[in-house]
């Protein structure tokens, strides 16, 4: 049943308590609330409470098998929530808490099946946001919370892309502006003989090897352990996808990629189609001869080198593309170095595995 949802401003970094309060009362009711973290917008509940979690379910359209995120306000609150937390978790969490980072860990008693998709895990992090932080305590619970959108939709990094997703859902968004990092936290799993890397994030695997030295994580391919893989949300091949079709150009040569984004958007216009360019400044002014026309809608990520500036743009400028009406996005996946190899996973799900390898 649709409903109003309130929409309420809050200063991001020093947000109004009574708007705090309020929200948090929602989250107590076993309501929804939508707020800003450091990574793109959650979409919270309490997490201790199952019917509450499962309106999360219902709200997004998400399956029962994802499983979802724990966010706690400090290291204390962890401790109810699994049933170990080993020392190596808590020197990660001393380093890169608050921050984009989700220890994956055995879950106690306390945390309902529906949060962990019925496995013997659950994913808790610290997020940095003083928005989400302040939420947190407000409610005076743990709330679990996914990306607030639809199921396999880009995730949003700004309120209206949550307003234009779970309108009518939800009872409230607090909206503080864009996020910081526009991708989500790096899920790292500490159950098994080796710390593994579940879904690269905000936070880049380098950074973790500073502490991990033998940290397992994804080739540029994805994960190769399915099994483990599901451990952790936003692991389906088809994720954070528009409505158009993407299409990403993969490969070390750039000039021959650069040919090749010219032959297909060619190609594309030809058959009538009306095409998306997703690329960074260097690509854009190489394909500038690309005859113009309302058939083709440029959007640029930002300069090459500033990979934390293309993935805080990265699901935004797919929403946009979205709104200017094409029916192909085309873009290019960059080196798989730092915060390159979650810009990769995340276009490589959002056009469900649609990856043209150029040699």
């Amino acid at each position: 049943m649709s409903r109003v949802t309130e929409i309420v401003w809050v200063d991001a970094q020093h947000p109004d308590p009574g708007d705090l309060a309020r929200a948090g009362s929602y989250i107590r009711a076993g309501q929804l609330v939508a707020f800003p973290t450091e990574t793109v917008y959650g979409l919270g509940a309490n997490a201790l409470d199952a019917a509450a979690v499962a309106g999360i379910f219902a709200a997004k359209g998400r399956p029962a098998d994802d499983p979802l995120i724990v966010h706690v306000a400090d290291l204390d609150a962890v401790a109810a929530l699994v049933t170990v937390l080993p020392p190596i978790a808590r020197a990660l969490a001393a380093r890169f808490w608050p921050g984009p980072l989700t220890l994956v860990l055995p879950h106690s008693p306390a945390v309902p099946a529906n949060v962990t998709a019925g496995l013997g895990t659950v994913g808790v992090r610290m997020p940095a946001h003083p928005v989400a932080l302040a939420l947190i305590r407000a409610a005076g619970t743990p709330i679990a919370a996914p990306s607030a959108n639809l199921f396999t939709r880009p995730s949003p990094t700004r309120a209206a892309d949550v307003a234009a997703d779970l309108g009518g859902r939800i009872a409230m968004i607090l909206d503080a502006g864009p996020t910081a990092h526009g991708v989500e936290s790096t899920v790292l799993d500490l159950t098994g003989d080796q710390p593994r890397v579940l879904r690269p994030g905000a936070l880049t695997v380098e950074a973790l090897r500073a502490v991990l030295p033998d940290l397992a994580a994804p080739g540029p391919a994805g994960p190769t352990d399915p099994a483990a893989a599901r451990r952790s949300p936003g692991t389906m091949l088809k994720h954070y996808s528009p409505r158009a079709e993407v299409l990403v150009l993969d490969g070390e040569d750039t000039a021959r990629v650069r040919a090749a984004l010219a032959d297909v958007v060619g190609a594309a216009r030809t058959g009538g189609r009306r095409v998306g360019l997703l690329l960074v400044d260097e690509d854009l002014a190489a394909l500038a001869a690309l005859p113009p026309g309302p058939d083709l809608v440029p959007l640029a990520l930002g300069p090459g080198i500033d990979l934390p500036g293309q993935a805080r743009r990265l699901f935004a400028a797919l929403r946009d593309l979205d709104q200017a009406g094409v029916d192909l996005i085309v873009t290019r996946a960059p080196a798989s170095a730092g915060l390159g190899l979650t810009v990769r996973d995340r276009l490589r799900r959002a056009a469900s595995g649609r990856v043209q390898r150029v040699e």
